[in-house]
């Protein structure tokens, strides 16, 4: 009798606990009865559903993001170009979502295919300088635009989609590259001709200046030797007229003193003007 009883209460707690659920916060989801849809459930909290014939199926509430594999585009002007991209999006019906996607994987694989399709027609419609400035958020403004609108038959909503990463496929951005070294090489040497010819400028006006300058200082410095000059044969000459016999006196000095050396002989006529301080040297002391 007590097997049969706890028998019975084993099972009554086997279909107690398969018919009650909880949802989190963060999900939503579907119960379905053999593969047929039952109810959507959106709240949180706890839920029941008929004990095994009834499972429950449940999605993301909160948003999704999508990553792209980088895939190479054509511009309107011809050019190639790599483009990185990635999505956001959120489930809002999953009843859709259930019907014709059933799970993330799925939709991934739609929304690339939707994603890249919307996105190659609109960098074919643009100009490379379009996709890389500032006209680039319109364009993609207009991509999200286009998404939303064919994925809302899968019960998705596209918040946006943004470019992570732009770039030129790898035999076009070598060249590329080569060509904008080669321009800053040339924009470099322009540089150093220019500032080689502004530093001959530079020393050819700092040579001049010199020049001009040191002209300057000799021509001042000859006026103030003749200034000087002057003013000793002003003072010579005032004393000249002082007592001009004691100044013919020290002038002879001097010219004895630089031409009478040891050896040297000189031959002076009797009334040479020399010769009176030798023939009398107490001749003009006072």
């Amino acid at each position: 009798m007590k097997i049969a009883i706890l028998v019975v209460l084993a099972a009554a707690l086997l279909v107690v606990y398969s018919s009650v659920f909880t949802m989190d916060e963060t999900k939503q989801g579907i119960v379905i009865q053999f593969g047929e849809f039952v109810r959507t459930i959106r709240e949180p909290g706890l839920h029941f559903k008929l004990p095994f014939i009834q499972d429950v199926t449940r999605y993301e509430k909160r948003l999704l993001r999508y990553d792209a594999a980088p895939a190479e585009f054509l511009t309107r002007d011809k050019k190639a170009l790599v483009v990185d991209i990635y999505a956001r999006f959120s489930i809002v019906d999953p009843l859709k979502f259930f019907k014709t996607l059933r799970n993330t994987s799925r939709a991934h694989a739609r929304l690339d295919n939707i994603i890249s399709s919307v996105l190659r027609e609109a960098v074919a419609s643009h100009d490379l300088s379009d996709i890389i400035t500032e006209k680039r958020e319109g364009i993609m403004e207009e991509v999200a635009q286009q998404t939303r609108t064919k994925t809302e038959e899968f019960g998705v909503t596209i918040l946006d989609v943004r470019i992570k990463r732009t770039d030129f496929p790898r035999e076009i951005a070598e060249s590329i590259y080569a060509r904008m070294r080669a321009e800053r090489t040339r924009i470099s040497k322009r540089y150093r001709s220019e500032g080689a010819e502004e530093q001959i400028k530079i020393i050819a006006q700092t040579d001049k200046e010199r020049t001009i300058i040191i002209a300057e200082a000799k021509r001042k410095s000859e006026a103030i030797r003749g200034q000087g000059d002057g003013e000793a044969i002003r003072i010579f000459a005032e004393a000249l007229k002082q007592d001009p016999e004691f100044y013919s006196f020290l002038k002879s000095l001097e010219i004895y003193r630089d031409s009478l050396q040891e050896g040297t002989r000189l031959v002076l006529s009797s009334d040479s003007s020399l010769f009176q301080y030798l023939e009398d040297p107490k001749r003009g002391q006072p």
